[in-house]
C-alpha cells in the first residue's frame, strides 16, 4: 500500500506541528483505522511538510525541485489535491522544520533505516538543479541532527548525491582504509544486499522509497569500484 493511502482527519490524535498542519490543510478524507493508521498519517505528512520546506531552504521553490520531489515521493492518481495542498502550506517558509523532523524521530526513532531513506529523498530534491546551496546543506544537516544521526553519518548521506572535498568513498562504504581486500568485499556486499529493493520490500519499507534504492546502490557501487581502482594504482 501506498505511504500517501488516504489523508484522514487524525490531526488530533496525532498532535505536535505535524497534526497543526493536517488541521491547516482542512478536511481531508475520513477514513480512521487507528493508531497505526495514523502513525502512517503522521510519516505521509511530515515527509510532505520536511519537502516542501527543502525546497523553500535556498529562497524559491524551483519547476526542478517540485519535479524531483514527485520523482522522490510519487502520488498515486486521487490523492494529488490533497498532497499539494500540504505541500502548499508547508513550502509558505522554512520555518519550523526542526520540529517536523523531532517529531518523525520521536515517532520512527527505532527505524534507522526509514529515517535514512527520508534523509536520501531530502538531498535528491536539494540537488535537483546540480547544486547544494549552502542554506541547503545547513537544513539537512540540521534535520539529520534532529534525526540523531552523527557528522559521519550525514558525510555519508550527502556522498551519495555531491562529491565534495570531504567525499570520501571508504565513508560511503561504512569501512576504513585499514580494510582487507577481503575485508572490503564483504562489507560491500553486505550493503548491496541490506538495499536490495526486494530486501527493502520485505522490510515494509515503502513503496515510494524502494525506489531511491537504486541511486543509494549506484553510489555504493561507484564507491566500491574507486577504492579498487585507487589500490590497484598503488600496486
Amino acid at each position: 500500500m501506498s505511504i500517501w493511502g488516504k489523508l484522514s482527519g487524525a490531526a488530533a490524535s496525532i498532535g505536535g506541528p505535524i497534526g497543526a498542519l493536517l488541521s491547516r490543510a482542512g478536511h481531508l478524507a475520513m477514513d480512521r483505522t487507528g493508531s497505526e493508521h495514523d502513525k502512517q498519517v503522521a510519516f505521509t505528512v511530515g515527509v510532505i511538510a520536511l519537502g516542501a520546506k527543502m525546497a523553500k531552504a535556498d529562497g524559491a521553490v524551483t519547476r526542478d525541485e517540485i519535479e524531483a520531489f514527485k520523482e522522490v515521493f510519487k502520488v498515486p492518481p486521487g490523492e494529488e489535491h490533497n498532497v499539494g495542498r500540504l505541500f502548499n502550506l508547508a513550502k509558505q517558509d522554512v520555518a519550523g522544520f526542526e520540529l517536523y523532523a523531532r517529531q518523525l524521530n520521536r515517532l520512527f526513532h527505532d527505524d534507522r533505516q526509514l529515517l535514512t531513506d527520508v534523509m536520501d529523498g531530502l538531498f535528491h530534491i536539494a540537488v535537483a538543479d546540480g547544486r547544494l546551496h549552502p542554506s541547503e546543506e545547513r537544513f539537512l544537516a540540521e534535520v539529520a541532527k534532529e534525526f540523531g544521526f552523527t557528522d559521519q553519518d550525514f558525510l555519508r548521506i550527502k556522498g551519495r548525491h555531491f562529491k565534495c572535498e570531504m567525499y570520501d568513498p571508504y565513508n560511503i562504504l561504512h569501512t576504513s582504509p585499514k580494510a582487507s581486500d577481503a575485508e572490503l568485499r564483504v562489507q560491500y556486499h553486505k550493503l548491496v544486499a541490506e538495499n536490495h529493493p526486494d530486501m527493502l520490500i520485505a522490510r515494509g519499507v515503502p513503496a515510494e522509497f524502494v525506489d531511491i534504492a537504486t541511486k543509494k546502490l549506484a553510489a555504493i557501487n561507484t564507491a566500491y569500484e574507486e577504492i579498487r581502482a585507487s589500490r590497484r594504482a598503488a600496486g
